[in-house]
């Protein structure tokens, strides 16, 4: 019977990160905060694309256990398939000096084997190399001899054409002689991170970069708590180099920064904003970017999905997929507004029909306001390359676009309650209290992604018309935002 362990990969790559996050998670794994349904669905994406690389090698037996708390039971499995000369063998458990790995593939000729890890990534970092570094420990001190150590990942020059070509999605790349120079420190690591776990408190460590890189750390909510809600860490454009030297000179609130410490106009003006409660409203800029708007006027907002593996011909992984807009029109200053949605359903490339369904709608000697212009060009640029057809329409509306997101980002209009951002999701309540995203049920962009993506195995017809409704008022508000916010903008001036 297989021993307990006290290390995992997992736990490995975050004592590597982190020694307090280490301790933190084996002794206080419940005071870790949520993860976000964001993170959820990223974990998905890597599980999705790992399950599709297995069949770059066919034909194997799956040994994961039942439950991850009966590792023991793929332990035993794994023993049991690998006593064969030739087997490939999926989610393959080994265990040595109470060390628990997962190999995400192994295969087996007579005495040799191979191992492959599989990432959703689109290259191969460090932390992967980390990664495979401790499990080359583990499966050779178990006594395995291993042939060739390689991490499959995305290639993402992959242009699907057709059935999708999973031998050229995907890249596979040795990295043995790599990962036996990190063995040394493989083992240091463990005599270190055991040490660590085997002591009565966690260990003294101060917030840092190491925080978020290269994950953002589960305890962030714990270690984190003595950090104001607005802090020195809000300041705009302030580089993380600043913003910890303001923090290891015990300043975390903006009022107490010295008038002599180096920040740009920009930022002086957020810090002064919130020492003196006071807005800025620059009218003669503000005038002179509404100037530049031109009736008829399209508020135009796209949300997009980003599938690792390519779903539609002329799509690579992790492309921005565009399946809905909303646009809203007013032809002149007295008429009335008028609004018009698209929404593809799932299942279907949505990109042609979206392009064949916006272009009726915009008139291009008016003015095509979006918030965050490097989306929607993107975008746009996107469909008229890899849809040659719709260039010369798709061109005629690049050149009009005007980006309400500039009078925010240079400051022209800034409040105290804004605490640095220029989203339009903090924009909104200061200039428009009475429209708010809260009553919604999706309530910004990675929500209404994620979404989407769930209405592509969803099968209950009546959550399927909850989830569409859901996007669609979702998309509604966000120009319906602009509109209001350029209303609230001529008022100021």
């Amino acid at each position: 019977m297989a021993k307990d362990y006290t290390l995992s990969k997992s736990s490995y790559i975050k004592g590597l990160q982190c020694e307090k996050q280490l301790y933190l998670y084996k002794h206080f794994y419940d005071t870790q905060d949520k993860y976000t349904e964001m993170q959820l669905a990223i974990f998905r994406k890597g599980t999705s694309a790992g399950i599709l690389a297995q069949s770059l090698f066919p034909g194997g037996i799956d040994a994961s256990s039942s439950s991850h708390f009966l590792y023991k039971e793929g332990i035993e499995k794994t023993n049991a398939l690998i006593q064969n000369q030739n087997q490939t063998i999926y989610e393959a458990s080994f265990l040595f000096d109470e060390l628990l790995i997962i190999a995400d593939i192994v295969v087996k000729h007579g005495d040799l084997i191979n191992i492959y890890e599989l990432k959703s990534t689109t290259s191969v970092s460090d932390v992967i190399l980390n990664d495979a570094a401790i499990q080359y420990h583990v499966i050779t001190n178990a006594g395995y001899k291993i042939n060739d150590f390689s991490i499959i990942h995305i290639n993402k020059n992959y242009v699907r054409d057709g059935e999708l070509d999973i031998n050229s999605l995907f890249v596979i790349k040795s990295v043995k002689n790599k990962i036996k120079s990190l063995q040394k420190n493989v083992r240091n690591n463990i005599i270190r991170f055991n040490n660590v776990l085997n002591q009565d408190k966690a260990p003294q460590m101060d917030i840092g970069p190491h925080c978020t890189n290269p994950y953002s750390c589960g305890f962030i909510g714990t270690c984190w708590r003595d950090i104001p809600e607005y802090s020195v860490f809000n300041i705009a454009g302030l580089s993380q180099e600043k913003k910890f030297d303001l923090y290891y000179k015990g300043i975390t609130e903006l009022k107490n920064i010295p008038r002599e410490y180096s920040l740009s106009p920009l930022q002086w003006l957020q810090v002064n904003s919130e020492i003196n409660n006071e807005k800025i409203i620059k009218r003669n800029e503000i005038k002179t970017f509404l100037s530049g708007l031109r009736y008829p006027s399209h508020f135009l907002d796209f949300e997009s999905f980003q599938p690792a593996v390519p779903l539609f011909n002329k799509s690579k992984p992790y492309q921005q997929i565009p399946f809905q807009f909303s646009v809203h029109v007013q032809e002149n200053e007295d008429s009335p507004l008028k609004h018009y949605e698209f929404l593809c359903e799932p299942g279907i490339d949505p990109r042609t029909k979206l392009a064949d369904a916006l272009i009726p709608l915009i008139n291009p000697s008016g003015s095509v306001v979006v918030y965050n212009k490097t989306f929607e060009v993107n975008i746009l640029n996107k469909i008229a390359a890899d849809f040659p057809e719709y260039l010369e329409d798709i061109e005629k509306i690049l050149n009009c676009i005007i980006d309400l997101m500039e009078p925010f980002q240079k400051r022209y209009y800034y409040s105290p309650d804004l605490k640095g951002s220029y989203s339009i999701k903090s924009v909104l309540p200061s200039l428009v209290p009475e429209l708010s995203y809260s009553r919604l049920a999706i309530k910004e962009g990675g929500e209404a992604s994620l979404f989407y993506e769930q209405l592509w195995i969803e099968e209950d017809y009546r959550k399927i018309e909850s989830v569409k409704e859901s996007l669609l008022r979702y998309c509604e508000l966000d120009t319906l935002a602009m509109v209001k916010i350029v209303e609230r903008l001529k008022e100021l001036i």
